[in-house]
């Protein structure tokens, strides 16, 4: 296989630094799989993609699980979304999300669009029977 590494981007490049609230998670709980930004390719826009696996570690991860509460100066797209192909609008897991100081409960998988200034966080995953797929999206050239 052939591809112009100027457009396309095949493997996790780190960006420049992780925001604070960032957890940690090993490849046992989770991994990061490719990120974007204008410090991995000039121009870019803040994308981030995720793996989350099962496990009884949401449980016993505590406060360096969670994301805690922020807001940007650009909007955000966050989604995390179930990949069991019988019923793909199935989570087969919780998050839950705080926005704009308003727990929300999701078993479902999501799409949130937080409005720039827009407080949210923390956000918690409670619980994942089958690996979960999760990105985010910034309309800014780093995330800040």
């Amino acid at each position: 296989m052939k591809w112009d590494k100027q457009y396309f981007v095949t493997e996790l490049k780190l960006s420049e630094g992780d925001a604070p609230w960032t957890p940690q998670f090993d490849k046992t709980e989770g991994m990061r799989l490719i990120t974007l930004d204008s410090s991995i390719r000039e121009g870019a826009f803040i994308i981030e993609t995720a793996w989350f696996l099962p496990g009884a570690w949401p449980a016993t991860k505590g406060d360096v699980g969670t994301v805690k509460e922020h807001s940007h100066e650009y909007d955000e797209v966050v989604a995390y979304v179930g990949t069991d192909t019988s019923d793909p609008y199935d989570l087969n897991g919780e998050v839950e999300f705080w926005v704009n100081g308003q727990p929300n409960n999701l078993d479902r998988s999501f799409i949130a669009f937080i409005p720039a200034g827009v407080p949210h966080g923390p956000l918690s995953i409670r619980r994942i029977d089958k690996p979960i797929f999760h990105f985010i999206a910034g309309m800014a050239k780093k995330y800040r």
